[in-house]
């Protein structure tokens, strides 16, 4: 599974969210959500296998923090996506006044 198919599960979107700046063990992040720990546990698994998530263990936990350099690539690619809505959006929202106020 690529990192585009990985983010495009809204609860791993908000998993990478959660781990953007603060490093939290997978019992704190399993408590943000309303599912089992289980299904979190997958889809940290999954994260993890796609190198978006980094992996420290202490003892019996495991904490978990975005690897921002891994998603750096990727956030560039969003990016771009983003940047050329945004023209449609911009060229579209133009198109509409214009229609609405010919001079």
């Amino acid at each position: 599974m690529d990192a585009v198919q990985v983010i495009a599960e809204p609860r791993r979107r908000e998993i990478l969210r959660l781990v953007w700046d603060d490093e939290l063990s997978a019992g704190e992040i399993a408590a943000r959500f309303e599912v089992t720990f289980g299904a979190v546990s997958q889809h940290l698994k999954v994260l993890r296998d796609t190198g978006l998530v980094t992996l420290r263990k202490d003892g019996t936990k495991r904490f978990y923090r975005a690897d921002r350099e891994a998603l750096g690539p990727l956030a560039d690619y969003l990016q771009s996506m983003w940047s050329s809505r945004l023209d449609t959006l911009a060229r579209l929202a133009e198109e509409a006044e214009r229609s609405e106020n010919p001079s």
